[in-house]
């Protein structure tokens, strides 16, 4: 197994909590990273970079004080999701300001980072990215991140059409570093089986929707509660790449889910959350297969804390 320097000691789970549209804010961020497992949050969820600048100085001038308080806890370190993508025209102006405070994590998705992993390694911190097939991978894989997120099928938001028994194979033939997956995972036993198929880190992020910290809103949480894996429909239409949203939220939006024209790729637009007149992430509600296996809504401490256990006994099951 690869684990980051940064990462060593300072987990209670080998978990990253996937950088969501909306959903992340500080107040989820640093519940999680007060929990023991990483945070993110995608850098556009701030309205503005000096919004972003403002959240930055907060999670970071409040964690090392949770850390000086709390001196046995297992604190993690954050991160922040960079789109590298041309209808991103806040890309350089969020780097820079990641840089200025030195940033532990950067997770960038899209285009390869060599950009942005030159700049974030300029002062130690690490580049995580994520890819959804094999030649996506060998392409980040020369850029020299650190970590490649296999987005498998069944994640959250943008997704792939792989199962991670496959794309986490291919990609550890081609590369030696840390492997993070992706994919419909809500339970400890579901982390340590994604550690047993080769990953290092697992990355959830639906799972954190049904929290009392997240940004999103109480039909939202209610209707993640509510729906099953049947419930998760697969489109390109509202951002312009595939990816995995809520059945019901697209019912609501008074579209038929079963009927979705295809996007044009060419529209693709990540700065204002989509090129339809149903935004995701605000209108359309994103999630994965993983609802199955969400049935309350938790603070994120104590979530973790019920994973932590059942991570341990799914450990502790295996006799041969």
């Amino acid at each position: 197994m690869s684990i980051p320097e940064i990462l060593r000691d300072r987990l209670r789970l080998p978990v990253i909590g996937a950088p969501m549209f909306i959903v992340s804010t500080p107040r989820l961020v640093m519940a999680q990273c007060k929990a023991g497992i990483v945070g993110a949050f995608p850098s556009l969820n701030a309205r503005s970079p000096s919004q972003l600048d403002e959240w930055l100085a907060r999670i970071g001038e409040e964690l090392a004080a949770f850390q000086l308080a709390n001196p046995q806890a297992k604190v993690a370190p954050y991160a922040v999701n960079q789109i590298v993508h041309s209808s991103n025209n806040r890309l350089d102006e969020d780097v820079a300001l990641c840089v200025k405070h030195k940033v532990p994590i950067i997770i960038t998705s899209l285009r390869p980072p060599a950009e942005v992993v030159s700049a974030v390694h300029g002062y130690g911190g690490i580049v995580f990215h994520d890819v959804i097939n094999l030649r996506h991978a060998e392409k980040a894989a020369t850029q020299g991140v650190d970590g490649i997120i296999a987005v498998c099928a069944g994640a959250g938001g943008h997704a792939g059409v792989l199962s991670p028994f496959a794309l986490v194979k291919q990609i550890r033939s081609v590369y030696c570093g840390t492997i993070i997956l992706s994919g419909a995972m809500s339970s400890g036993a579901d982390v340590l089986a994604a550690r047993a198929l080769g990953a290092d880190l697992a990355y959830l992020g639906t799972r954190f929707t049904a929290t009392e910290e997240a940004n999103a809103a109480d039909p939202y949480k209610q209707m993640l509660i509510e729906s099953g894996a049947e419930d998760i429909i697969y489109t390109s239409l509202f951002s312009g790449v595939s990816g995995n949203y809520l059945r019901g939220s697209v019912l609501q939006a008074g579209l038929d889910p079963d009927h979705l024209p295809e996007a044009d790729k060419a529209k693709m637009n990540f700065g204002t959350g989509g090129n339809t007149a149903a935004k995701a992430w605000r209108d359309i509600w994103s999630a994965g297969q993983s609802v199955s296996g969400i049935h309350d809504i938790q603070a994120v401490d104590v979530l973790v804390s019920r994973m932590e256990r059942e991570y341990a006994a799914a450990r502790a099951s295996f006799y041969f």
